[in-house]
């Protein structure tokens, strides 16, 4: 264990750098196998032990995603290194630390500036070399390559089901029901919107059609009751609305 030269009112004075593993898991992945916080724990310690690191504490985030830095235990962690009191961070995999890259880049910076180690096992990363640091800046960019490209390929699948009808993402329009991830016509519904479209056709005002949505018992998909103006006028302007009146 290093030590670090504070200067105080009495002079210097040596205070221990420690050696901090860290541990997190998403809500989503608590069952992922291999990577439950106790199993982190268990590898990170039998890291630090064969090369002859003694831990001194242990952080977990539970339940919290790598999405951001705005974590209890990575706020604690950030501290210390402030503090000057930390000598190396060691995880058990890089994304359990962070998934951003740029998040990734700001902690190297502050690790480097106070002299802090990152340690991944997983990887076999240590960012005292400046080989460890190259790698491990590469390895979150494949990871952010990674990430993007399954969002691409889910948003074009999910694109591709929504204009064939296969599924339907957003709000359930007036006029329809979802059955499962379709949209599928409600027939009372569509009988109240094809008055109201009339209604609307032949001068009616909004509020004149509210009152009669009301009066014939059909209530908005927004969860009220009561049909107002603007609920109206948001009915009668819709792609959905127009489409399936062939208007």
């Amino acid at each position: 264990m290093e030590k670090l030269l504070q200067y105080g009112k009495s002079g210097p004075k040596a205070v221990p750098r420690r050696t901090i593993a860290y541990v997190r898991v998403s809500t989503d992945s608590q069952a992922e196998q291999g990577f439950s916080i106790d199993a982190q724990e268990a590898r990170v310690a039998a890291y630090a032990v064969a090369l002859g690191w003694d831990v001194s504490e242990t952080i977990r985030d539970a339940g919290e995603s790598a999405k951001s830095l705005r974590r209890p235990g990575i706020g604690k962690i950030l501290d210390a290194t402030r503090r000057g009191e930390v000598e190396r961070v060691i995880v058990a995999k890089l994304d359990r630390l962070t998934r951003s890259t740029r998040d990734l880049a700001d902690l190297l910076d502050l690790f480097a500036k106070h002299d802090v180690s990152l340690v991944s096992v997983s990887e076999h990363l240590d960012t005292k070399s400046a080989t460890g640091r190259f790698f491990v800046g590469m390895l979150a960019q494949i990871s952010q390559w990674e990430r993007e490209v399954i969002g691409e390929r889910t948003r074009d699948v999910l694109g591709n089901k929504r204009r064939s009808g296969q599924v339907y993402c957003g709000k359930t329009p007036f006029g329809f029901r979802r059955d499962g991830d379709k949209l599928v016509p409600d027939t009372a519904q569509q009988r109240a919107l094809k008055t109201a479209k009339a209604m609307h056709g032949a001068g009616a005002t909004l509020r004149q059609i509210a009152a009669k949505l009301e009066a014939l018992g059909a209530t908005p998909n927004n969860g009220g009751s009561r049909w107002y103006a603007q609920s109206v006028k948001h009915v009668l302007t819709s792609r959905m609305a127009t489409e399936a009146l062939g208007a």
